[in-house]
């Protein structure tokens, strides 16, 4: 297997989930970032009901928690992170208001028009930037948000090998100045963009995975498919070190009208 030509969704989801398990994080991001995007936010009270979608095992649920009153609900497909999403609530005491829950982001739980935040922190690609912020937009009542971050292209140019790696494993990328539009024509007042820094890549998604990496490949030695999935992790890494001038995250928060 070309581990530069692969996807990541020809690998195992299950040890994906198994992988990912054990980080705080799922992807780029920071518990600073996710403040700044907070500070966007109109005040939460009590009766505010926030739902994060693709909330993995909570990392950033648990900072937004901590700093707003709100009823919270994670969502994510694999029950494995949400077990553990349950297990952080509960150890924070914060089960009385903050639940994870199993489900697609594609089939929202949810009543239409309940809901005074929507939050995804990189996970929107799963189902579309532009898809998700239309169809998402059917919960959140009139004049509340969506704070998501996504995938950006900081330049118009970029070299071919970057350029190419992306159109195979997320061809939606675009540039800021695209994606906001997108927002504005799915019904939503820009409010705030910025782009993650870059120690929400290195410090806090990829410096922690080279612990995780090693055990990963000790438990599965000889295991072509775990072996071929490292090799693909490392490669996403090299691609970020030698390109993170064209490319990163970028926080779009949005008002609905």
């Amino acid at each position: 297997m070309n581990n530069e030509n692969t996807s990541i969704r020809e690998f195992d989801f299950n040890l994906i989930c198994e992988y990912f398990s054990g980080l705080e994080r799922q992807g780029p991001g920071s518990p600073e970032v996710t403040l700044k995007a907070l500070e966007f936010i109109d005040p939460l009270t009590a009766d505010s009901c926030i739902a994060d979608l693709g909330c993995g095992t909570g990392g950033q649920t648990m900072v937004l928690a901590r700093h707003t009153p709100a009823q919270l609900t994670g969502l994510d497909l694999f029950p494995a992170f949400i077990d553990l999403f349950n297990q952080n609530a509960a150890k924070l005491h914060l089960s009385e208001r903050v639940k994870g829950v199993v489900g697609s982001m594609e089939h929202l739980p949810f009543e239409k028009e309940s809901l005074d935040l929507i939050w995804s922190e990189g996970a929107i690609y799963n189902i579309g930037f532009e898809r998700g912020i239309n169809e998402w937009r059917d919960y959140l009542k009139s004049g509340t948000y969506i704070a998501v971050t996504e995938a950006s292209w900081f330049t118009n140019e970029r070299p071919r090998e970057i350029h190419d790696f992306w159109m195979e494993h997320y061809p939606e990328i675009d540039t800021i100045p695209n994606k906001v539009a997108q927002m504005q024509n799915a019904g939503y007042i820009p409010v705030a963009t910025f782009i993650l820094p870059e120690n929400c890549w290195t410090d806090h998604f990829y410096a922690p995975q080279a612990q995780a990496q090693e055990a990963f490949l000790k438990k599965y030695a000889g295991n072509t498919t775990a072996i071929n999935y490292i090799a693909f992790e490392r490669y996403e890494m090299s691609m970020y070190q030698r390109y993170k001038a064209y490319y990163g995250y970028v926080f779009y928060i949005g008002k609905k009208l």
